[in-house]
């Protein structure tokens, strides 16, 4: 790890130390601009090249948050555990991913170097065979997203009955999602832009038709308000029976809402280095993302419990064919015509949108490994355009999983890839969390706390708790497997796997590396690029709105 430290010598001379060879250099006779491990330059002109405004990154993470384990697993939940643990399993996950999202913010922002990536502050902070498994946990969790989102396509399509058959839809969705990927590269973000769109639109839809339909303003004119609720029922008691059942039911429905939210706080931290101002909308991004997933998953969870009961047949379960999201449902039951179909190709969209971002993700965090060696050099191989297309085509065949389906229940293929995403996400969180937690010990051990740019509230005590509840769902992720009468093999794999395989990368590492546990806090560098942000972000001015419609814009994005 490079990394800078202003010392003084025995002469009083102020001299700085740059690390990697022992050798130090007189500050006013250092001529280059520092480059950092990772490739990461400080130039300023480099540094100075950013593309992201405040509400593209802004747009980026709630984006993130919202698709198919929204439109589509809110329907498998939901038939599983009743409309209210639904609900508390959603607004229970946002308040742990805001507290991610506050840690990353903050990491993100004090040094916002363009080439940034979060397994760089976790080998900077922490340990680099902690950075190293967390690196593959990362492009793992994105490759198995590709065919869960494939998955999903699948059995969005199956709605219209048409008679083909499940495996060339998911053919034709992956190779479409490859091409978007290795050919049309150029066209990736505008393509984005618009299906991310097209999400937005249709959750705010889908918001005011729930309210129509509660208030009875659907041509059946019946007003369902919450009588779902009573019946069938607010729970469906889980395993067991009385408040053992109800709780069991609001603890399955909060790990499973985890899988709407992974990966989405950590594309914070990705875009951190290529965002205007980084400082001004980096903060403003994480103080505006816990009042907008009340809006979308509070809101919008809350409503699809009463507008569809837990026992409808066609909701997503491993026992049926159901094929249908609970909007698409909960509309269909109201009688309103036709727009079943056109929120059911929106939904689609969003499955394709989300995973062509995955397969673009996952193949970026390969390539970057395999340029800083904790990969294979072929995966850093690239086309004349600077497409990694070896990474781009690894994550790809293993998101070719979603061929599982052929030979399976869809919904139930779907599950194991909710599982195998959900139990790898909340490990990166644990990741982060520790990260967080070592860079600020090293900030408070270095007297340099105040100098953070960004600070959330509660902490360090709001990580300590969010950690222990991530360490609990991650253990229990697979809690029902162990009810001798639910029992089997594959569920206990796809909620499980994941653990010993991180472990094996992460103990693989160290022992073939002999890399301490912990770096120790003296020499953990929190300094390195600092003035170069800080003098970068000087510079920025914040925008004065000319008119009350510039003020409006201003505050919303």
């Amino acid at each position: 790890m490079a990394y800078r430290r202003h010392e003084k010598d025995g002469d009083g001379v102020e001299r700085l130390e740059t690390g990697g060879n022992g050798s130090f250099h007189h500050e006013n006779s250092r001529p280059v601009a520092p480059m950092l491990d990772h490739g990461i330059s400080l130039d300023r002109e480099n540094q100075l090249q950013r593309g992201l405004k405040s509400r593209h990154i802004q747009f980026l993470a709630l984006g993130g948050a919202i698709g198919t384990g929204l439109f589509v697993g809110s329907g498998g939940i939901l038939r599983t555990v009743g409309p209210v643990p639904l609900w508390l399993g959603y607004l229970s996950m946002m308040a742990v991913v805001w507290i991610v999202m506050n840690n990353i913010a903050e990491l993100a922002t004090y040094l916002p170097m363009k080439g940034i990536t979060l397994p760089y502050f976790t080998e900077r902070y922490v340990d680099a065979s902690l950075a190293f498994a967390a690196g593959w946990n990362y492009w793992y969790t994105y490759s198995i997203l590709v065919g869960a989102e494939a998955t999903a396509g699948a059995i969005l399509l199956d709605y219209w009955k048409t008679p083909v058959p499940a495996w060339v839809w998911i053919l034709i969705i992956m190779l479409v999602i490859l091409i978007l990927n290795i050919i049309a590269v150029e066209v990736f973000g505008e393509a984005e832009f618009w299906f991310a769109s097209i999400k937005f639109l249709t959750i705010m839809g889908l918001i005011i038709v729930g309210i129509v339909i509660m208030a009875g303003g659907a041509p059946n004119h019946k007003a369902t308000g919450f009588t779902y609720w009573k019946d069938p029922g607010a729970f469906h008691e889980y395993i067991k029976t009385g408040s053992a059942g109800r709780f069991l039911a609001y603890w399955l429905a909060f790990i499973r809402a985890g899988f709407s939210f992974v990966t989405s706080p950590e594309l914070i931290g990705l875009a951190a280095g290529e965002t205007v101002a980084p400082r001004r909308n980096l903060p403003k991004a994480a103080k505006r993302f816990l009042a907008r997933l009340a809006v979308f998953y509070g809101v919008s969870s809350l409503i699809v419990g009463a507008i569809v009961p837990y026992t409808e047949p066609r909701l997503l379960s491993p026992d049926s064919n159901a094929n249908a999201s609970p909007w698409v449902i909960g509309i269909q039951n109201a009688g309103i015509g036709g727009l079943n179909h056109v929120i059911n190709a929106a939904i689609l969209t969003s499955a394709w949108s989300a995973g062509n971002a995955f397969l673009y993700s996952g193949s970026r965090v390969l390539y970057s490994m395999a340029q800083n060696s904790q990969a294979p050099a072929v995966f850093g191989k690239t086309t004349r355009r600077g497409v990694p297309w070896v990474a781009v085509l690894a994550t790809w065949l293993l998101g070719c999983l979603a061929f599982l389906n052929v030979s399976n229940n869809g919904a139930e293929v779907f599950a194991w890839f909710s599982n195998l995403c959900t139990i790898s996400g909340y490990i990166a969180w644990v990741v982060v969390n520790i990260t967080y937690l070592r860079f600020r010990s090293a900030l408070v051990y270095q007297g340099l706390l105040d100098t953070l740019p960004f600070k959330t509230p509660f902490q360090p005590y709001a990580t300590w708790a969010v950690m222990v509840v991530i360490v609990l769902l991650t253990l229990t992720n697979g809690f029902s497997v162990f009810v001798a009468s639910m029992w089997n093999y594959q569920d206990f794999l796809a909620a499980y796997i994941t653990l010993p395989a991180f472990a094996l990368l992460y103990f693989g590492h160290k022992i073939w590396f002999r890399t301490p546990f912990l770096k120790p806090l003296p020499e953990i560098d929190v300094v390195t690029g600092k003035k170069e942000m800080d003098d970068l972000c000087a510079a920025d001015v914040d925008p004065v709105p000319k008119n009350i419609m510039q003020r409006i814009w201003f505050w919303i994005a």
